[in-house]
């Protein structure tokens, strides 16, 4: 009799998750940014946030949880029930690079999340100040070959910006030193004044200064040029790398468990919004492409991203600072 009321309880489980999935959402969806707002993560989490609201039905809110570059908001997401009422916007520090950067990390992306939609990706800009002695990838190019002395910023160690100085200096040999700050506001205000000569901002946050004069652009990060600025050349174009390939991107998780018909949903929902040319627009407009992917390829993309950061710690022997 025992096995006949297990057997009972699993057929009431069974029945009871489509029956769940149904009726998502049943309250308010919370969209974790696990850092400040104002970046690149929390304004496309705010822009899909509204149609998405739409289509389920149920208010969406964005909630920032800031701290340890991203570890917290993506801890708070990784241990919440996984019903789908809360989301993480991951990011590429948070999902791809932390667990080989941060000792003791309390959560682990393969274990505790599951990767439902990519929503954009940005390419990071090698700019410098509209001072510097060189205008182009091309003209920079000479100088690094030369092995003058170059310092580039980031916004602190461990970031895509950071890793990006890492990886030119691993490819092309030259003499470049890492300068660290807390932030990119920091780092590209010391840009500006002079006291550095580099840095791989994300795209958007580099544009107003480029737009005002005072920043140049010499190339994106990306593998392909950005279709916010098709004339700007890639870093592999300039230094004849096709695999310098390293961006910030934005996709949508939930914690493991959450049952496949609510993940599909979702993943169904956001590529639909994503897929508008309205939605389009807006993310080109901030410097982000668009690029939908099914749920199975996100997965495949962050463990490739895992890979391409873990490979460039151990190549250029890179330590926290």
């Amino acid at each position: 009799m025992p096995s006949v009321r297990i057997l009972a309880a699993l057929f009431a489980v069974l029945l009871a998750a489509p029956a769940s999935a149904q009726s998502y959402p049943t309250q308010t969806v919370r969209i974790v940014v696990a850092y400040a707002p104002g970046g690149t993560g929390d304004i496309v989490a705010r822009l899909i946030a509204i149609p998405l609201a739409a289509a389920l039905g149920q208010n969406v809110v964005v909630e920032n949880r800031a701290g340890a570059t991203g570890a917290i908001g993506t801890q708070s997401v990784a241990t919440a029930a996984p019903d789908g009422h809360t989301l993480l916007m991951g990011q590429t520090g948070e999902i791809s690079i932390n667990q080989h950067w941060i000792k003791g990390l309390t959560y682990d992306t393969e274990r505790d999340l599951q990767p439902i939609a990519l929503a954009s990706v940005v390419p990071l800009a090698l700019v410098v100040s509209s001072k510097a002695p060189y205008s182009t990838m091309d003209e920079m190019a000479k100088v690094l070959a030369d092995k003058k002395p170059v310092t580039f910023a980031s916004a602190g160690t461990g970031t895509p910006g950071h890793f990006a100085g890492e990886f030119l200096k691993l490819r092309t040999k030259a003499n470049l030193a890492h300068v660290p700050y807390k932030g990119a506001g920091p780092a590209l205000n010391d840009l500006l004044g002079g006291h550095v000569d580099m840095y791989f901002p994300g795209f958007p946050a580099a544009l107003p200064h480029v737009k005002s004069g005072t920043m140049k652009i010499l190339a994106v990060s990306s593998a392909t040029r950005s279709s916010a600025a098709p004339n700007i050349p890639t870093v592999a174009e300039a230094i004849g790398d096709k695999n310098f390939d390293l961006t910030l991107w934005q996709g949508f998780f939930a914690p493991k468990a959450t049952p496949k018909p609510i993940v599909d949903r979702l993943h169904t929902e956001i590529s639909r919004i994503l897929a508008t040319p309205d939605m389009q627009t807006r993310l080109r407009d901030a410097g982000a492409d668009v690029r939908v992917m099914s749920a199975g390829q996100f997965a495949d993309f962050t463990r490739s991203e895992s890979s391409k950061y873990l490979a460039i710690i151990k190549d250029s022997g890179v330590k926290p600072e």
